[in-house]
């Protein structure tokens, strides 16, 4: 069964399973004794130490290991908060960030602090001069991801970083879905990551704070890593993921250039073979194994159990997922289709006749969900109306949407159709709609009763 979904977890690597096996046997003491088993995994774990720093590019002295990506991101931004507190309570981040910087600053927020959101463009990267607007005296940090963990879009962190120096903020980078294919571009002063989407163990993320970067680290603490990542070390999945990440380092250009042939094959492919479909995110400035695409007139939550029915497991970024019912925030940001969003991140070793495959199933899948939501237009009327509106109040996505296409033919050029829809993804995918279709989007506006009205005029 293809596994598609490499940016949410890697499979294993085999170094990583070599190296784990093999520290279950010789790293299982506490390495902070001095007797000889402890003295054994004490230059375990100094030596995966070094092997991470080398990969991330700092010293090993700057560098601990954390229980995941989240608590390593969790404790730098509180902790470089809490060391710049004299200088003000602002945090300034990318409005697509990994949700655990954006958790992060919701609880510096809720103690009192303040967050500013930078905003992106359609491919999802933020403008360096837009960012560097946001910098200044008063602002504490920064956070920029590398890449985008849903549209695979690369920041530009080389003229991010530049513009903090210079504004004299740190800027603390998410590196978590770039590290394995490349080292972060210089001037960060902090840097978080997760072994387990470079193919190593879960449950181990690092943290790295560069000499001189104030920082306080929050809650209780005790002698082990610094004080920053209190509690005893896993040491075997520690040892598995820095062998694992050196192995992937040395595979990532070759592996990289390869799995690039294949998404662009899939970037290619699918608005040939799928009508109605946005590819999203940058085509160039982006990570070598990741493309997102949205279908029209598609349920996201049934369009993967689709494709799992077929063999496929990919993921999504959709608005219409069990777990939220809400759009991403990312494709908000962005402001693209957020229904029937496809993320296909393949892990390394990907065959090319699993992607082939992908791309046969894929326009039957799509199809036979439209045609199970009712989704094909209905013929115009003879004589077109100048306004109609279309209630949709308590439907789902992407049914506003369906029901905005079946009629948008049935008024003449230059008239209205008011689609009233209480689903928070409609604010979001009745626009992006109208930006494929060629319509026009006038605008939201409310009912006497208050519910959400949004005006579309045919153009074309």
């Amino acid at each position: 069964m293809p596994y598609f979904d490499a940016a949410s977890a890697a499979p294993l690597h085999p170094v990583a399973r070599q190296a784990l096996l093999a520290a279950l046997d010789e790293g299982w003491a506490d390495p902070a004794r001095l007797y000889r088993e402890g003295r054994r995994a004490r230059l375990l774990l100094d030596a995966a130490r070094e092997a991470a720093a080398e990969a991330v590019g700092c010293r090993p002295d700057e560098l601990v290991f954390t229980p995941s990506g989240t608590r390593a991101v969790h404790s730098g931004v509180s902790g470089a908060l809490a060391g710049r507190r004299r200088v003000s309570g602002r945090l300034v981040v990318s409005a697509v960030e990994h949700s655990s910087v954006l958790h992060a600053g919701e609880a510096h927020a809720a103690a009192g602090g303040t967050v500013t959101e930078v905003p992106v463009g359609r491919t999802g990267a933020v403008d360096p001069a837009a960012f560097a607007a946001e910098l200044g005296e008063g602002t504490a940090l920064a956070c920029l991801q590398s890449a985008n963990h849903e549209v695979g879009t690369e920041q530009p962190v080389a003229e991010v970083s530049e513009a903090c120096r210079a504004a004299g903020v740190p800027l603390l980078v998410d590196a978590a879905q770039s590290l394995g294919w490349g080292p972060v571009p210089e001037g960060w002063s902090l840097l978080a990551a997760s072994a387990h989407k470079w193919g190593g163990p879960a449950g181990v993320g690092l943290l790295a704070v560069r000499k001189g970067v104030r920082f306080a680290p929050q809650g209780p603490s005790d002698e082990r890593e610094s004080g920053r990542a209190p509690g005893f070390e896993n040491l075997p999945a520690i040892v598995a993921a820095a062998a694992s990440l050196r192995a992937v380092r040395a595979e990532a250009a070759a592996e990289g250039a390869r799995l690039r042939e294949l998404v662009d094959r899939i970037r290619a492919r699918v608005p040939e073979l799928v009508p109605d479909v946005e590819v999203v995110g940058d085509p160039v400035r982006r990570l070598p194994h990741l493309v997102t695409f949205s279908c029209l007139y598609v349920d996201g939550e049934t369009l993967l159990s689709e494709l799992d029915r077929e063999g496929f497991s990919v993921s999504s970024g959709s608005s219409c997922t069990s777990s939220t019912l809400t759009p991403s925030h990312v494709l908000r940001a962005m402001g693209v289709l957020s229904e029937g969003n496809v993320r296909v991140s393949l892990p390394a070793g990907t065959d090319s006749t699993d992607v082939d495959r992908f791309l046969a199933v894929l326009p039957g899948v799509v199809a036979s969900v439209r045609e199970r939501l009712g989704a094909a237009p209905a013929a115009a009327e003879p004589e077109p109306a100048q306004e109609l509106v279309v209630d949709a109040l308590g439907k789902r996505c992407p049914i506003p949407v369906i029901e905005l296409a079946k009629v948008i033919g049935s008024v003449r050029v230059g008239g209205t159709v008011t689609v009233l829809s209480d689903d928070a993804a409609a604010r979001l995918d009745i626009p992006a709609w109208c930006e494929m279709r060629g319509q026009r989007y006038v605008g939201e506006t409310a009912t006497p009763q208050g519910a959400p009205a949004y005006v579309v005029r045919r153009t074309t």
